[in-house]
């Protein structure tokens, strides 16, 4: 396997569990799906496909280099196209397809802008999405009945230098076409190979997730770390799996699964959405970890998570948690598996004024809980900068994270006016927090940083707060600074998604509990509330609260309102 200690026998990621060794009868990937059987591809199966689908493209003119776009539905053809693409040492990006939480004109004119940029030689996409597509973008746009499968699979494996580009990740957005990560063979070898002692991967292991491949998190850890490291890998459709969450728990159960990488806010949908009927059987016990990564931890939902499945294996030790993003290929840093994530209750007005965690008693009257996300891992460093200055921040003291690794990305692809690394290698990463005995606190992003009255508030927390007011959905709202030039300082507004159809006092008594649990939490006055219908607010690709775009959207909301 793959780790810092054979690391050195790897040299691209070509050189991968199901195209150069092992057992070619073993399991690669079991594809689950909510209406049919489950697909079992073995090594040698998922082989000849990735090869089928190379000569396809070769066919097709797709080159060495040439960057390939792949825009489908999360299925077995899309993972076969990714590899497909790598086999011939052309680059491919995996895109979200346009759903019904992505506006369609943003979406399109988000890819026709980046289709053009990039230089992308290829679409492979669905039938029903390619024709929309092919009038819009000036390069091929392939439907699945447009690629050949019957094609001698004896294309050979391309030897492309461990510097070269492997893939980009497109950082996630309103419509999930933003910055291309630019990621090396070299840079996601030595990543895997440093995140694999962090987890202390087996060959024993397997690897559940639903999470989308055009996420990092989906791409590395639920895509391309089993198939290199020649786990199997059981997989199914995000869709599916928000439908009936109860999915990812059978899968366990039935493949024994080992590991699964889950956001914040999946451990709350499956405590809450899971019946008690659909664990009758059902055993988590074989899992090592659960990784809580992708958006602030919450010990809170970790508590949650622990109490609902308790009963059918579930443990404290196996609730772990990450920091990562695209530029470090995946994680950043990670608890070391068998340990406890660190949680610490400080004082909010340190925290918000004097921009230090200073840790008081639980039930401290202005206690703020922060859940660690271990430590950095092998080959990655990390510091915290006062954002203003540049200036080199100590222990507890709170600031922006600056990174350096040997799994950094290598460029914003085509992006020359943008230069993310400095002259000494460190990355900015735009993320808020603290360094406390090695272990990262994150508290947010900068860009959504709210500054009321001298105060740094993050809205994250904010959120946290509103999600428990009874009548609002969970995970569905979204706080964010408003200007007013009138008192010289950012007022907080809060939107939430609540059922439609209720009554005027039930709408009353919620904008109330809301306000009301905001002052005396947070210690700061929500100046706006406003309760939305369900799927009023906007969501990034990767199913985030899209903050800004929210802002912008209740703004100009507000402003056509009181135009008419």
């Amino acid at each position: 396997m793959l780790t810092l200690a054979t690391r050195s026998s790897y040299r691209t990621v070509l050189d991968t569990a199901f195209l150069r060794g092992g057992d070619p009868g073993a399991t690669a990937i079991v594809y689950l799906s909510a209406t049919a059987e489950p697909i079992v591809i073995t090594r040698a199966a998922f082989q000849r496909q990735v090869r089928r689908y190379a000569a396809a493209m070769t066919a097709q003119g797709v080159r060495a280099r040439d960057l390939i776009v792949i825009a489908h539905t999360q299925n077995l053809e899309c993972m076969v196209a990714f590899w497909g693409a790598l086999l011939i040492d052309a680059v491919p990006s995996m895109f979200p397809t346009l759903t019904e939480k992505l506006d369609p004109q943003i979406y399109m004119n988000g890819i026709t802008a980046l289709v053009a940029r990039e230089g992308v030689r290829a679409v492979f996409t669905t039938d029903d999405f390619a024709p929309l597509l092919r009038p819009l973008v000036t390069c091929a746009v392939y439907g699945t009945s447009d690629v050949p499968t019957d094609l001698f699979d004896d294309t050979p494996i391309a030897a492309p230098d461990p510097d070269a580009i492997a893939f980009l990740q497109h950082s996630s957005g309103t419509t999930g076409l933003q910055k291309g990560v630019a990621l090396s063979h070299r840079a996601v070898l030595n990543h895997l190979a440093g995140y694999g002692d962090a987890i202390a991967i087996t060959p024993d292991d397997v690897i559940v997730s639903w999470l989308p491949l055009y996420h990092d998190m989906g791409l590395i850890a639920g895509f391309m770390m089993p198939l290199i490291q020649g786990i199997p890998l059981v997989l199914m459709s995000p869709f599916e799996w928000v439908r009936a969450p109860a999915m990812l728990l059978r899968a366990i159960d039935a493949y024994r699964a080992t590991l699964c990488w889950l956001p914040n806010f999946a451990y709350n949908h499956c405590a809450r959405r899971i019946r008690e009927r659909d664990l009758d059987g059902l055993s988590i016990a074989s899992m090592r970890l659960f990784v809580n990564t992708s958006e602030n931890v919450s010990d809170a939902s970790h508590q949650l998570f622990y109490d609902r499945f308790a009963a059918i294996g579930c443990t404290r030790a196996m609730l772990s948690t990450s920091y990562g993003m695209a530029e470090n290929v995946f994680a950043v840093s990670q608890t070391r598996a068998g340990e406890l994530p660190r949680v610490e209750t400080i004082d909010r007005d340190a925290l918000e004024h004097e921009r230090r965690a200073v840790v008081v008693a639980a039930d401290h009257p202005r206690a703020v809980v922060r859940t660690a996300c271990g430590t950095a891992i092998a080959g990655t460093q990390m510091r915290v900068i006062d954002r203003d200055t540049g200036a080199l921040l100590g222990d507890r003291q709170v600031g922006e994270y600056v990174i350096t690794s040997d799994c950094l990305l290598t460029e914003y692809y085509r992006r020359p006016d943008l230069n993310p690394i400095d002259a000494d290698g460190w990355y900015r990463t735009g993320d808020i927090g603290y360094l406390a005995d090695g272990c990262v606190y994150v508290s947010g992003r900068v860009k959504d940083l709210i500054i009321n009255g001298g105060k740094n508030i993050f809205p994250g927390d904010i959120e946290a707060i509103v999600n428990e007011v009874e009548g609002v959905y969970p995970g569905r709202v979204v706080a964010f600074g408003v200007d007013d030039v009138r008192e010289g300082t950012e007022l907080v507004a809060v939107v939430a998604e609540v059922r439609a159809m209720q009554d005027a006092e039930t709408l009353h008594r919620i904008n109330a509990d809301i306000r009301r649990i905001v002052s005396t939490r947070a210690g700061v006055t929500a100046s706006y509330v406003q309760l939305v219908d369900d799927r009023w607010l906007i969501k990034t690709s990767s199913g985030k609260i899209a903050r800004s775009a929210n802002r912008d959207k209740w703004l100009r909301e507000r402003a056509e309102a009181g135009a008419s």
